[in-house]
């Protein structure tokens, strides 16, 4: 090391250099024990290293850190997470009231929920705790599917999650599940609006979409696609530079007068 920093800065730069060793280190755990727990609404992310600090009143995900997209720590995850948290608060306030809204019980069973980019798997594991519902996530990456369905199993979500391979929707296990009450798609602006035609689709009457993956400025090219196919906007979450977008889609259609 001496020899290449002489040839480069010459003999005295690298007479000044000062080598020591270093004791032996797992520098992967000392790097996960930098990522404090992440808490939105009720929901608290962290790895398997803090499971002892999370709160009984709270709903603990163990996601570890890895190649797969969500640890909770970007603002996109949390604020899907925020929203999510929302739309269970706001669900247990209309338990009483008439109809049947898309996250009830419909036509004899449950209403599906779909996350697509589903990176560790963190969003659907959250919605299984919370809404007891039957999830299909998905993932372009291999990697992350293999994280994913790993996460599940930990956080034993298993049962309720199924993890898949795929690149858009187009797959027919997507159309066999519809129409779903909730969907999440944590992406990028571009495939948003792609998948905007297919999200609308599969969606229920009464129904929720929630959108990230988006800068701020971003979010209004994606919302008027959104709202040209007939959904309107809930909620904008505003964190650290990123939106997230709560949509619906009307359980009727509006008359003109």
């Amino acid at each position: 090391m001496r020899a290449l920093i002489a040839s480069v800065a010459g003999t005295a730069t690298a007479d000044t250099l000062v080598f020591e060793t270093l004791s032996p280190t797992d520098w992967v755990r000392k790097s996960l024990e930098g990522l404090t727990p992440v808490e939105a609404g009720r929901f608290v992310v962290y790895g398997a290293h803090h499971r002892a600090g999370v709160r009984a009143n709270r709903i603990g995900i163990q996601i570890e850190a890895a190649l797969a997209f969500g640890t909770g720590h970007h603002g996109t995850t949390r604020g899907c997470l925020l929203a999510l948290d929302a739309l269970v608060k706001a669900r247990r306030r209309r338990r009483k009231a008439p109809g049947s809204p898309a996250l009830r019980r419909r036509a004899g069973r449950k209403a599906g929920v779909l996350d697509i980019g589903t990176g560790t798997g963190v969003l659907a594991i959250a919605v299984a705790r919370t809404l007891r519902r039957p999830v299909l996530a998905s993932d372009i990456d291999p990697r992350a599917v293999a994280v994913a369905r790993e996460n599940t199993r930990i956080n034993r979500a298993g049962a309720s999650i199924e993890v898949i391979h795929a690149a858009g929707l187009g797959a027919a296990a997507f159309r066999s599940r519809a129409p779903y009450g909730l969907v999440f798609a944590n992406i990028l602006l571009e495939p948003l609006i792609q998948l905007a035609t297919p999200i609308s689709r599969l969606l229920a009457p009464g129904g929720y979409v929630v959108l990230s993956g988006l800068l701020t400025a971003q979010a209004g090219p994606a919302l008027a696609c959104y709202l040209a196919r007939g959904l309107v906007l809930v909620r904008r979450i505003r964190l650290e530079g990123w939106a997230t977008l709560v949509l619906s889609r009307p359980r009727r259609a509006r008359r003109r007068t």
